[in-house]
C-alpha cells in the first residue's frame, strides 16, 4: 500500500489563522467600543437637551403667572418684578400666582426667583409672598454646566432692557430674552412674552 499521508494544517496556516482571527478580533472590540461610547455620548446630550427643556418649560409657566403684585419684606416692599444683573450674571425675583410647594395655597401669590451660581442655574422659592427680613428661600439646581445667564427686559417702547425696574417702567415687562451660554460655548436665545 502506498502511504497516504493525512493532510492537516501547518503550524504556519495555524499561526496565520489565529492572526487574522486576532486582528478581526481586535476590529469588533474597537467597533463595539466606538458604538457604545457613541451611545453613551448620545444619551448625555439626550438628558441635557431634556434638562435645558424643563427649565425653559418651568420658566415660561412661572413667568406667565406673574403678578403686578408688590411683596412686603419686613417694613420695606419688594417690587412685583427685580431684574438684575451682578458681576455679568442675571437674577431675576417676581411673584407669581399661587403658591407651588405650599399646604394651603395663598390667592396673594408666591415669590419666586432664578439665578445663576456656580455654573448652576437655580430655583428660589420663599415659603410666603409677605414675610420677614432675612427669610430664606428654598433652593433648586436645574441645569448645569452654564457659563452665562443673561436676561434683558422689554419696555412697552420696544426697548430692551437688563435690569428692571429702572425709571416710570410698569410692574412687568412686556416679554424677556433669556440667553444662556453653556461651558461648551454653545449659546441659546429664548423669547418669552409676558400675559
Amino acid at each position: 500500500m502506498t502511504g497516504a499521508r493525512a493532510r492537516g494544517f501547518t503550524l504556519v496556516e495555524a499561526l496565520a489563522a489565529l492572526a487574522i482571527f486576532g486582528v478581526i478580533a481586535v476590529l469588533a472590540y474597537r467597533a463595539t467600543s466606538a458604538l457604545s461610547d457613541g451611545e453613551a455620548r448620545l444619551s448625555a446630550e439626550a438628558q441635557r437637551w431634556r434638562a435645558l427643556e424643563a427649565l425653559f418649560t418651568r420658566f415660561e409657566a412661572d413667568i406667565r403667572q406673574a403678578l403686578p403684585r408688590a411683596a412686603r419684606v419686613g417694613d420695606t416692599r419688594e417690587a412685583p418684578w427685580i431684574g438684575t444683573t451682578y458681576g455679568g450674571q442675571s437674577a431675576l425675583v417676581f411673584t407669581r400666582a399661587g403658591a407651588e410647594f405650599s399646604l394651603e395655597p395663598s390667592p396673594a401669590g408666591q415669590r419666586v426667583g432664578y439665578r445663576w451660581r456656580d455654573g448652576a442655574i437655580e430655583l428660589a422659592y420663599w415659603p410666603h409672598l409677605d414675610r420677614t427680613a432675612g427669610t430664606q428661600p428654598a433652593v433648586y439646581p436645574l441645569v448645569t454646566d452654564v457659563a452665562a445667564f443673561d436676561l434683558a427686559y422689554l419696555t412697552r417702547g420696544g426697548a430692551w432692557q437688563a435690569q428692571w425696574p429702572l425709571l416710570g417702567e410698569d410692574d412687568l415687562p412686556r416679554a424677556v430674552r433669556l440667553t444662556l451660554t453653556l461651558a461648551d460655548g454653545a449659546r441659546i436665545d429664548r423669547w418669552f412674552t409676558l400675559r
